[in-house]
Order: structure tokens, then sequence, then C-alpha cells
């Protein structure tokens, strides 16, 4: 038996008026995953336990197999290790995104403007590429990083800052949950913040005339004129994936979050080209590098970003177009490559392949953040719920009966 896992982030939701009342899910033409749900087993997870943020960190972490209330320590440690850097006794980790802050005219921050009183435009400065957020980010580090601290980039907006020191009871707020917002309410609070918020303030007048942001801004793109650090944490330990499951295997993602889970767990990571993390990424590429590593190994991963991404934006019509693409890139292809349309997915070579479906957390669009109610999963082969007639969304996966308290054991259940 060989084992797939189909990862749509964020792609649950509550009601929307817009789609008369249903879910995007419900709404999307999502014939593929409808047949998973409708021939294999379909069922809620909750995969963020009560207390926790609801985050891709903590969520992910529970699809993994690893109970977050044992494992968790912070999501950036997380991320730092998917960039090689392995935090130390005594260091601390941060999330720094590059952001866009705005000030009273959109796209300008006039200097008598205060850092508390601008809004956060964009929390991720218009999907800055890669190459444009290391440029920055190797600049930001240059004017302050230090012997206590160093910065390193990431993927996209996506990077990091490592700190000599701990910082117990520091609370940081993700600049996705604060877009259009000023940004004095959410500013770091607690023990260090008399040492981030000035990094943060700095940052803006070190940024404003960056060779990056003078060419973006000439290009209509919002620019990327300040860091905003959170996601804190300290070095975590987590069992193997062999260790806890028996099986080896690869994870293919464009997010460092996941990469890094996967190889704090001994997972491979497969980077493919052209993986953005966003509505434009590689779908086909990531799909048959999964497939390729499943000849060879027991268990593959894939993570697609973009329905979280979208949902972000608020926008209605990008969550569906990235929910549709999920299911016609990666899931309807996956089921075309192993002929599982008769309801036994197999690889060319004859071995079953079980597949599973899930989401690691809501991003409701009326909130633009993530929300911690559970969310549908699926696998086929299955037939718990086969025959019931339902579909992959929210309410019949309610309607299924199934219901997995601790979305860490989900992966026990998808296994056995």
């Amino acid at each position: 038996m060989k084992y797939l896992v189909l990862h749509g982030d964020g792609m649950g939701d509550y009601a929307v008026k817009e789609l008369g009342g249903k879910t995007p899910l419900q709404a999307a033409r999502t014939p593929a995953m409808d047949f998973l749900a409708a021939r294999g087993t379909l069922g809620m997870v909750r995969t963020i336990p009560p207390g926790f943020p609801p985050g891709s960190d903590v969520g992910s972490l529970s699809l993994m197999g690893y109970d977050p209330r044992r494992y968790y320590t912070g999501r950036s440690p997380l991320e730092a290790a998917s960039l090689g850097v392995f935090l130390s006794p005594g260091e601390t980790a941060f999330r720094t995104n590059l952001v866009w802050l705005s000030g009273e005219h959109p796209g300008s921050v006039g200097p008598e403007e205060k850092f508390e009183d601008l809004i956060m435009g964009d929390f991720s400065a218009g999907h800055i590429p890669s190459e444009e957020g290391k440029d920055i980010i190797l600049t930001v580090n240059q004017k302050l990083g230090g012997s206590r601290i160093r910065f390193h980039p990431g993927t996209s907006y996506r990077n990091l800052l490592v700190v000599q020191g701990s910082f117990p009871g520091l609370s940081t707020v993700p600049p996705h949950d604060i877009t259009g917002k000023r940004v004095g309410d959410y500013l770091p609070r607690g023990n260090g913040r008399e040492f981030l918020v000035p990094l943060m303030e700095k940052s803006l007048g070190i940024l404003a005339e960056h060779p990056v942001n003078v060419k973006r801004r000439s290009q209509g793109k919002p620019s990327a004129n300040c860091i905003w650090i959170w996601g804190q944490g300290t070095a975590p330990e987590l069992p193997s994936f062999q260790e806890r499951f028996g099986l080896s295997g690869s994870v293919i993602s464009a997010v460092d979050l996941i990469r890094g889970i996967a190889r704090l767990v001994g997972l491979k990571v497969i980077l493919v080209p052209g993986a953005t993390g966003y509505l434009d990424t590689n779908y086909r590429g990531k799909l048959e590098a999964a497939l390729g590593a499943l000849a060879k190994d027991d268990f593959a991963y894939i993570h697609v970003e973009a329905p979280d991404e979208a949902a972000h934006t608020g926008k209605l019509e990008l969550k569906i177009q990235a929910i549709e693409d999920f299911d016609r890139e990666i899931v309807k292809r996956a089921l075309d490559a192993l002929e599982g349309w008769q309801g036994t997915p197999r690889l060319p070579g004859g071995e079953q392949v079980k597949i599973l479906l899930v989401i690691d957390h809501r991003t409701p669009l009326v909130l633009k953040t993530h929300s911690e109610e559970p969310v549908p999963f699926a696998i086929l082969p299955g037939g718990k719920s086969a025959g019931l007639g339902l579909t992959y969304d929210e309410l019949a996966a309610e309607r299924s009966g199934i219901f997995i308290e601790n979305g860490s054991t989900l992966m026990n259940f998808f296994l056995k």
C-alpha cells in the first residue's frame, strides 16, 4: 500500500450570502473531490485544539500526526528548519513578513505620518517574488542585523529573524489578520516589545527608497516598505515520521512552514520549479513530483497554498478559482494518473494507493484570516460513508456522522 495526501490549505469557510447561503466548497465545481467523498470515507476533523491559534502551523502539525499540545513551540522554528536554520538553545525565531504599509494617501507614506498610524495595506507586499524579497531582506540584515540578531531570506514575503534570547509573555499578531487596520493597535506586546517595535519602525525608513521598491512603485505594485515580526518560537523536538508511522516519504510545497515540518520529521522535501504558493503555482509539476516519489517511497504529501492566500484577500472569485484549480489540477489528475475512478487508485505497477484529502483550517472570506472550526476530510478507498451521495464540503461532512476530535489521530485513521 502507498499513501498520498492532498492538502488544500484554507479551503474551508462559512456560508456566504452572495452564494445563496452556500460555502465556497459547496458552490465551487469540484467533481473530483466530490468523487472521493461519495466513494470513500467522508468526515470532519478538529485540527486546531482548543486554546491554540488557528494557523497552518498548528493545523499542519495535526495533519502530519503530531499533537500540537505536545509538540508545538511556535510557528517560526518550523519555517526556520526549511531554510536550513536550526535553532540553538537560547535562540528564538520569528516570522518576518515583508509588508506594504500605507498612509493617508495610498501608495505613499509621508514623513509627517507616525508609524503607529499607518495602515496594513498588504501583508504580502503584493506577493513579492522571492528574488526581490531576498534583496530587501539582505539589506535589512545589513542595516539592522548584528551579533545578537540575524535576518534570513525565505520564500516570497515570508522571511526569518533569529534572535539570541527568550521572550516569555510576548504577544504578536499575524499581519494577515489586520489588513486595512491601523498597525499601532497590533504591534508586539509584552516582553520584547521594546526590542522588536523599533526594528519594524526603522525598516520603514531603510526600505522607503530601496531600488526594488522604487521599481515596484513604477510598475504600480505594492512596495515592500516595512518588516512585520511575529510567530515567535523556540526549537521543537519532533520524533521522525519513520519512527511514528514506519513510513518513508516526501513532501511537496511552496511554503517554508510545510517544508520545515517535513525536514524536522525526516521526510524528504521536493522543490518544484514554478511552485509559488499562489494561484499561478505549478500544479502539474507538484503532482508529477508526488507520483514520482510514490514510485520509490511509501508516502507523498502535496500541499497547495493558493486557496488560503486567495481567502486572505477577501475576494470570493479568487477563492472559488483556487478551489476549482486544486480540484482539476491536483485531485482529478491524481485520479486520472492512478486510474482511481473505479474507486481503487493504483500505480502503473499495480500497487494500491490510498488517498487522503484534507484541509488544515478554515479561512473564512468574511474574516480574511483563519478560524478554528472543524474541517472536512475524505479517504479513498474508504467505505464508511460511501453510497450516501455526499459531496466534499463542510455540511456534507457533518452529515456523514464521522468526527475525529483530535486531529493528530487522523493520520493513524488514514494509515490503518
